[in-house]
Order: C-alpha cells, then sequence, then structure tokens
C-alpha cells in the first residue's frame, strides 16, 4: 500500500517545486513529474505512474486540473484506478477523495451528471441528424460521382464494359462502380 504523487506544469516557464513539496509533505514515496500540456493525451509520465499502481495504493494530486483535461476524462481515470483497487486524493479539492464514503458519493453524482450531459448531447446530435436527413443534407462522406457520372457509369457497366475500364475513367476505384444503384 503505497502513496503516490502526480505533478504536472504545462510549461517550462513553470516550477513543479511547489506541487512536489505538497505531495512530499502528505506522504507521498514517489512523485511522478511532467511538464506537458493538459491537452496532450500522451502523457508519459502518468501512463508510467499508472502501470506502477497496484491495488490498495493511493494516487495525490495537489489539483484536479493536474491530472484530467475534463471532467470526462478524470472521471475515464479514476475509473480504470478503481476497477484496479487504486485510490485517489486531490488535495485542494477535498470532495475528490475515494477514500471516504463522502468523496465516492460525490465522484458517483459527477459520474452521472456527465453521463447525463453525454446523453443529452447524443439526442441533440440525433435529433439534427434527423432534421437535415429530411431536408435533403446528405450525410457522410461525400459522393465521388456526380448524379450525371453516376446515371453514364449505370449505363454503361449495364452495356456490358467492364467495371475497372469505367472506374479509370472517371478516376476512382472499381469498387465504386461495383456498389453504383
Amino acid at each position: 500500500m503505497a502513496i503516490y504523487g502526480y505533478a504536472r506544469v504545462s510549461t517550462d516557464q513553470q516550477t513543479l517545486a511547489a506541487q512536489e513539496a505538497a505531495l512530499t509533505q502528505v506522504g507521498c514515496a514517489k512523485v511522478y513529474k511532467e511538464t506537458i500540456s493538459g491537452a496532450a493525451t500522451d502523457r508519459p509520465q502518468l501512463a508510467k505512474l499508472q502501470r506502477v499502481l497496484e491495488s490498495g495504493d493511493t494516487l495525490i494530486v495537489t489539483r484536479l486540473d493536474r491530472l484530467a483535461r475534463s471532467t470526462r476524462d478524470l472521471l475515464n481515470i479514476l475509473h480504470a484506478l478503481g476497477e484496479r483497487g487504486v485510490t485517489f486524493k486531490s488535495l485542494r479539492d477535498p470532495w475528490c477523495d475515494t477514500t471516504t464514503p463522502h468523496g465516492r458519493l460525490m465522484l458517483t453524482v459527477l459520474g452521472g451528471l456527465a453521463e447525463f450531459e453525454r446523453e443529452l448531447i447524443r439526442a441533440r446530435t440525433g435529433e439534427g441528424r434527423e432534421r437535415a436527413k429530411r431536408n435533403g443534407v446528405h450525410m457522410g462522406r461525400p459522393h465521388k460521382l456526380t448524379p450525371h457520372q453516376r446515371r453514364e457509369a449505370l449505363v454503361r457497366r449495364e452495356a456490358g464494359e467492364a467495371h475497372a475500364d469505367i472506374a479509370r475513367s472517371f478516376a476512382v476505384d472499381r469498387s465504386t462502380i461495383s456498389r453504383l444503384r
């Protein structure tokens, strides 16, 4: 049962010293540190730390924004840690502490709100997509051939011309000609 810390700053002009001192003061055996933007998806030291953590260990950060880019990112990280039996604490955000029942409750509520928000976004997106389809908007990739080219390709295909020859004349793949209806 070890206690690990994670400290991160975004630029070389910032210093990790205050975070490292705070994490060491609360008993972190090792502090993983990196200078990288929070928007970066590839954070090597965080990945290394996550590989080291074992059941019963605790991860501590000074603030939530040092660990995660967004609420969704935070919840994903905490879920992955929780599944492995790792607890989490944020020094400046005492409500975010999975070592206590109250902290777990707060994160459960936060997770529920994030899921509710995702469902609302999914519903609004679906409604917008249906409305666009009703208005004749084509969804997906643009057609490779114009309507005139499609008609001409179909006529040539029905006349027995090879799909590869038709495709070559329109500078498309043979499968594009084969899929025409």
